[in-house]
């Protein structure tokens, strides 16, 4: 299959290190890259994201009819396709049943936007969602109270989803926000949790708006 050998290699790599670090487990969870205003990069259905090579990947058109691949597109791609058409800065969705933000939004309990610095700075506010039968457009449609500004959704009784301008940043939020439900738990337990001042949530949020800002404009 004629790829992008570089985003093939990245979207492979970051099936492994989600796989090693216990986000997903067996076949779960699903990676795409757009490649350009038509065309998306995806998983297969099926296969463990751990074990992937390039060549399993499956090439889909934005409105999901397959182009090129031996597989079928993963069973979240109308998901991925929502963000994608809805989002012309996104270039990039990663998903997976990542452990302590998947129990958050099992629970239905919301993530606190004013805790950590560091998720002010590179995250935003982490939506959490209605629930929506997997696999079905409306799990997209779920999406849409925070698609315009979200970077990071806990879907209800199903799992975590992060996206970015590229899959490094997508990756990054992923990896920060499950690291940011393990520590809520856990200070939880211990019975307080502290909140950063409203100023300084105020001052964060314009630091990340600006970055969002400059790394914006055209495909990344």
């Amino acid at each position: 299959m004629a790829l992008p050998a570089n985003i093939a290699h990245e979207i492979v790599e970051t099936g492994r290190l989600l796989y090693e670090r216990g986000l997903i487990t067996g076949s779960a969870g699903n990676i795409s890259v757009r490649l350009d205003e038509d065309r998306v990069l995806v998983t297969p259905s099926g296969l463990c994201k751990g074990r992937l090579e390039p060549d399993d990947l499956v090439l889909v058109d934005i409105d999901g009819r397959q182009i090129e691949g031996h597989h079928a597109a993963s069973s979240e791609l109308p998901m991925h396709l929502h963000i994608y058409r809805g989002r012309s800065d996104i270039q990039a969705c990663v998903h997976s049943h990542a452990p302590y933000a998947t129990s958050f939004a099992i629970a239905g309990t919301q993530l606190p936007d004013n805790i950590l610095p560091e998720v002010v700075l590179f995250v935003g506010s982490i939506a959490l969602t209605e629930y929506a039968p997997p696999g079905t457009d409306a799990v997209g449609q779920s999406l849409e109270p925070s698609l315009k500004s979200g970077n990071a959704f806990l879907l209800r009784n199903h799992g975590l989803l992060t996206v970015g301008g590229s899959l490094e940043k997508a990756l990054y939020r992923h990896e920060t926000v499950e690291q940011y439900a393990r520590i809520v738990h856990l200070a939880r337990q211990l019975g307080k949790v502290d909140s950063i001042p409203a100023e300084d949530i105020e001052r964060l949020e314009r630091i990340r708006q600006r970055m969002d800002m400059e790394k914006s404009g055209g495909l990344q």
